[in-house]
């Protein structure tokens, strides 16, 4: 059975503002509602692995591991340090036309998904997290933490779609002024650029 305080220690968790919920801010800004549902979407799938990695034990390795951590902390610190730089160059807003919607679309999951895939905490922190809320006497650990690892996940799209059309919904006020749009491109440039290297410098979860 789920309990509340699981539910409201996950809420707690997934509205604190993080790279995903920056990342589908962004786009909801500067690309729209719409697109920002499939950035939500593209960060809820990259939690994925890391609860399965959990799941089944495997994140234990990034605890053992120093290489293994090291190796996904500095790809997920470049990762952001190149969307980072990709928005600072931007000489005008993001943008997505009908034409090309499905192949940018598609770029967002994939981007969404990188976000969280490269982050090497985030395995860790199923594996200190969910074992919390499983019950003492239980036939399946695995099949408890797949569970509670999927509502996880389900609180985390609706509160990124929360965030993203949020943003959205001011993106047209953003776009029409030219210096308002390029002032929070830099923003959010600097703030991926902040997060990597953070993220860069980072120790292991104890």
């Amino acid at each position: 059975m789920i309990s509340i305080e699981f539910l409201l220690t996950s809420l707690v968790v997934v509205l604190m503002p993080g790279t995903g919920v920056l990342y589908t801010v962004a786009i909801g800004l500067f690309v729209g509602k719409r697109a920002s549902f499939f950035a939500a979407l593209g960060c809820t799938l990259g939690i994925l692995p890391a609860l399965l990695a959990s799941s089944f034990g495997l994140a234990a390795i990034f605890h053992t591991s120093t290489l293994a951590f090291q190796v996904v902390k500095y790809a997920g610190a470049m990762y952001l340090l190149y969307l980072a730089w990709q928005m600072w160059r931007a000489s005008s807003p993001l943008s997505v036309n009908e034409a090309q919607a499905a192949t940018k679309y598609r770029g967002l999951i994939m981007k969404g998904f990188l976000l969280n895939i490269l982050n090497p905490k985030l395995s860790i922190f199923f594996l200190a997290f969910l074992p919390q809320f499983i019950p003492n006497v239980t036939q399946s650990v695995f099949m408890n933490m797949l569970a509670l690892g999927s509502i996880f996940m389900l609180m985390t799209f609706v509160v990124f779609l929360f965030y993203g059309f949020l943003s959205g919904t001011f993106s047209a006020f953003i776009v029409k002024s030219e210096k308002a749009s390029l002032a929070m491109q830099k923003f959010f440039a600097s703030s991926f650029a902040a997060l990597g290297i953070k993220l860069a410098l980072s120790e292991r979860l104890s």
